[in-house]
């Protein structure tokens, strides 16, 4: 898990700061927090893990969802599972068994020499 990066600003440090605490907001767990008068007032989070947050208490707002997770976490734990490529067979799916060797992109050959495996 990523550790949150919270920097707390009053609001006239926020109104002078705005555009780069955009620019911060869109590094991965940066949250700021605006105070007023001392009290924190509003949080500043990326769009993106603002849509995270909402997901997720819309998922766990529902009942049924959470006790399915919880059936399956269950499941999970006491080795109750199919991996993926058995279940995608079991639909009817073509699942490709793995190459024996393994694909390296030319970005990641060194220029000149060839990589064998």
């Amino acid at each position: 898990m990523i550790k949150k990066i919270e920097t707390i600003l009053p609001a006239t440090e926020a109104r002078k700061k705005f555009f780069k605490i955009l620019e911060e907001v869109k590094k991965p767990a940066r949250v700021y927090t605006i105070t007023l008068d001392g009290k924190p007032k509003a949080v500043i989070l990326s769009a993106e893990e603002y849509e995270a947050w909402r997901e997720t208490i819309e998922i766990m707002s529902n009942p049924e969802i959470v006790k399915d997770l919880k059936e399956a976490e269950k499941d999970f734990k006491a080795g109750r599972y199919l991996p993926l490529e058995e279940v995608l067979k079991e639909e009817g799916y073509l699942v490709r068994e793995a190459p024996k060797k393994k694909y390296v992109p030319r970005s990641h050959q060194k220029q000149g020499k060839k990589k064998s495996h």
